[in-house]
């Protein structure tokens, strides 16, 4: 409900309307985002409402039944649910006489506090004499309150009175429900204070406000264009657009410059000196907020994140427990036990890449499908068990030495699948609970004698930290990965840094074993990564056909070729549609809405929910958005709607979803409705990691800005048998022939580095110390300026730095 109050038709314009009231009944309470619809008995009202109660609705902290409370608000007519009135501001109705107020503060909340003491204070502070101490608690000792008194006034006070302050105030500028909560949770009770001081600080802390929506409140409380503090904020947003939006690991100066300039003259429409942005970045260098190198700038986490990932590298590698027999003879007879175990015949390259893989204390493994990167990861398995006297049956204990691990729970259930051995998340392998924007600083160690980890190229830069510095020494690492798929979704690109670096043992597998009965998918997806569509791209194939249209008959198309499959008996969870972009008419909603209405229609008798933007039934597919380890569901995860709950007043029950993923069955309250979404239309991103049966993928040049070679490429890798491509044909042909762009990242760059020095034999300690001594700020003449020099104090951070612009950054 909390979703659909820009749907409600005002019934007043009165902004002074109010209610007194006492909360008879919270029958609807929303701990996500502050949200409550209230049933609430009349005391004082100035609206013309003759019944006793009315349905209350708005944004509220912590409200109790039975508590008295001025409401101010609107009357608005809700098209389901009536007349409500949608509360704009509310305070505790403590009391509106002396009298009342003497009675309240001497009362049972406040222990310790008689008659006497609380008729001292209003008559001293007057009748707002609550607003006052929250105002200022000094007050109460200006009027010979004592200090153990004065600290259990002001700390009722806070409980009973200032968390509805501070969201009523968190309303007033504008915030949702669901962000006056982040705000709160982030700040307590300083949250106003900290809007009032540097409205700039929510855009760094709070993930869904940028600094857009901060220089609008900074705008309201007086802060000038040339604000430092506006400055900063708006250098900080450009390096996140570069890192979150696009996912680089670092911003070059220049473009810093140009887009932080952007961000201050767009937003105020007034014209910024560049070299106040100089300026302000040499004070974040100076405070370790950024750290430039060279001329490249970096957010503190990634600048270390690559850092110490370079290091753990080196460290699995150089100081690597493992012993490993690589005696030719000995490991040729292994392997032969396994071909025959598995009634398999390894060919020359995947005999290549099993041992060296074996004999690696860190190996990575790239190819593309129908390489056979199946084959050997359970081939690797196989023969590691051999060696080392494992018993694969033992599978299912605790401590089996044998680990596996992918991005996405789908990966994983494919891992097992082809291994015949329990794999799960990576999130999980490292105890992560919780949402992927609140991932740890550190994990558990992991324990065991092998790690493989399949589809790293989905695996992040932060991600990527965590698991490589909870890898012992003593424990063999296995990278496997398809190279030309899209990189992560967070930033970096991992795995083609960690190839490209030359540091590392790996193989990359290039002859095609499996392409079976004339298959042409495959064919067609090598065809994609050497930047061409093949001259029979438009013909009939056995697995793959083109159906050409233009944009608004893609929904059409699909409609059709949809009812064909079905009729000719493919299974409707076997068909999956992707596409790259969101919105449009062959975007992911449209076609979700589309599909859902073709495979699950609402009939008579089946359940439905509605948000904002979707509609659920009972046998919908849909999609998990976030990792929630602690209910064994991730980031990626395909489920089905088997239940739902509507809300019921009675047992205090909220409108319910419950979801099947494979055996797991969880059930969803309506404030988590946000993390799921209809799956029978995917994003080409999400799909990563998965294989279809039959895989739909419309492209138009409406998406233009989206297409790329490896987009491309990952979507037609998806399908196992079947693959309907629908669109235009040059939309097809500019995602083939435009090279996929690599990120701006300086992990290839750190791994040669670490590598290289203990090659020379020269010491290298990976703390963050000794980094920021390496970290050159700007270069004057012959003068060099550290961060090692400022923050020790050894030189004036601004000296030679008069006159500095932006350009000189940027040579």
């Amino acid at each position: 409900m909390a979703t659909e109050l820009n749907l409600f038709e005002p019934r007043t314009n009165n902004e002074n309307s109010y209610i007194v009231g006492q909360v008879t009944q919270v029958i609807f309470d929303s701990q996500d985002d502050f949200y409550k619809v209230m049933i609430v008995k009349i005391k004082e009202t100035n609206l013309e409402w003759s019944k006793k109660q009315l349905t209350v609705v708005g944004n509220f902290a912590d409200i109790k039944e039975g508590g008295l409370y001025r409401f101010r608000g609107h009357l608005v007519k809700h098209p389901t649910y009536g007349e409500q009135f949608h509360v704009d501001t509310y305070q505790a109705e403590v009391a509106t006489t002396k009298e009342g107020l003497i009675s309240y503060l001497s009362g049972s909340d406040f222990s310790g506090i008689g008659k006497k003491t609380a008729e001292r204070i209003v008559k001293e502070l007057g009748i707002d004499a609550i607003s006052k101490i929250l105002a200022d608690e000094e007050c109460l000792k200006e009027i010979g309150i004592s200090a153990k008194q004065s600290e259990v006034i002001v700390s009722t006070l806070r409980l009973n009175n200032g968390m509805e302050q501070i969201i009523v105030g968190l309303n007033s500028f504008g915030f949702s429900g669901n962000l006056s909560n982040k705000i709160y949770t982030k700040y307590h009770e300083r949250a106003l204070d900290v809007i009032h001081e540097n409205p700039y600080r929510l855009a760094q802390d709070i993930n869904g406000i940028g600094f857009t929506r901060a220089d609008q409140i900074a705008e309201q409380l007086g802060f000038t264009a040339d604000d430092s503090r506006r400055i900063q904020a708006a250098i900080f947003q450009a390096m996140f657009v570069s890192c979150d939006n696009e996912g680089n690991t670092y911003a070059t100066l220049e473009q810093t410059v140009t887009n932080a300039l952007q961000f201050l003259e767009d937003g105020r429409n007034v014209p910024i000196n560049p070299d106040l942005i100089a300026d302000q970045m040499i004070e974040l260098a100076s405070t370790r907020k950024i750290m430039p190198e060279d001329n490249r700038v970096y957010l503190k986490k990634y600048f270390y994140a690559e850092k110490n990932i370079a290091h753990d590298f080196l460290r699995l590698t150089k100081d690597s427990e493992i012993q490993v027999d690589n005696e030719e003879q000995m490991l040729d007879k292994k392997i032969r036990n396994v071909e025959k175990k598995l009634n398999i015949s390894y060919g020359k390259d995947q005999l290549e890449a099993i041992k060296s893989a074996l004999c690696s204390p860190v190996f990575l493994l790239t190819g593309g499908p129908g390489t056979g990167k199946t084959t050997i990861i359970r081939g690797i398995v196989e023969t590691f068990a051999l060696l080392h006297d494992i018993d694969l049956k033992e599978k299912q204990q605790d401590d089996f030495p044998i680990l596996l691990a992918a991005p996405t729970g789908r990966a994983a259930k494919r891992m097992t699948e082809m291994t015949d051995l329990p794999a799960s998340t990576i999130h999980r392998l490292l105890g992560i609970a919780g949402h992927d924007e609140e991932l740890p600083t550190e994990t558990r160690e992991l324990a065991g004698q092998l790690l493989i980890i399949d589809e790293t190229s989905m695996v992040d830069t932060e991600l990527m930290q965590l698991l490589i510095q909870a890898i012992p020494a003593r424990m063999q690492v296995i990278f496997v990965g398809d190279k030309n798929q899209l990189p992560s979704v967070g930033a970096g690109q991992v795995f083609s840094d960690l190839l490209e670096s030359d540091v590392l043992a790996k193989k990359e597998l290039q002859h095609i074993y499996r392409q079976a009965d004339g298959s042409t998918i495959t064919a067609l997806a090598y065809d994609i990564q050497q930047g061409v569509l093949p001259k029979d791209f438009s013909q009939k194939q056995s697995d793959r056909s083109f159906l050409p249209c233009k944009v608004n008959q893609v929904e059409q198309i699909i409609q059709r070729v949809v009812q064909i499959a079905i009729a000719k008996g493919v299974e409707i969870d076997d068909i999956q549609v992707l596409s790259p972009m969101y919105r449009g008419p062959a975007g992911i909603d449209a076609l979700n809405e589309l599909l859902q209405n073709q495979f699950n229609p609402l009939v008579p008798g089946k359940k439905e929910v509605k948000t904002l933007t979707q509609k659920f039934r009972i046998g919908d597919r849909v999609l998990h958005l976030v990792n929630k380890p602690e209910q064994n569901i991730f980031n990626g995860d395909i489920g089905k709607i088997v239940g739902i709950n509507k809300a019921d007043a009675k047992k205090k029950r909220t409108d319910q979803l419950i979801v099947l993923f494979d055996q797991n069955e969880v059930t969803f309250e309506r404030k988590d409705w946000s993390n799921l979404k209809l799956a029978y239309c995917l994003s080409i991103h999400k799909a990563q990691g998965s294989e279809f049966s039959t895989v739909i993928i419309p492209l138009v040049l409406q998406f233009s800005r989206m297409l790329a070679r490896n987009l491309l490429y990952t979507a037609v890798t998806r399908a196992k048998k079947k693959l309907i491509l629908v669109g235009e044909q040059a939309a097809f042909k500019l995602s083939a022939t435009t090279a996929s762009l690599n990120r701006q990242t300086s992990l290839k760059k750190r791994l040669q580095e670490v590598f290289e020095k203990i090659d020379n034999q020269q010491t290298v300690v990976a703390d963050e110390t000794t980094s920021e001594t390496e970290t050159e700020v700007v270069k004057q003449g012959n003068n060099v300026l550290t961060i090692e020099m400022v923050t020790s104090q050894k030189i004036d951070p601004m000296i030679g730095m008069q006159g500095l612009t932006p350009a000189m950054f940027m040579h």
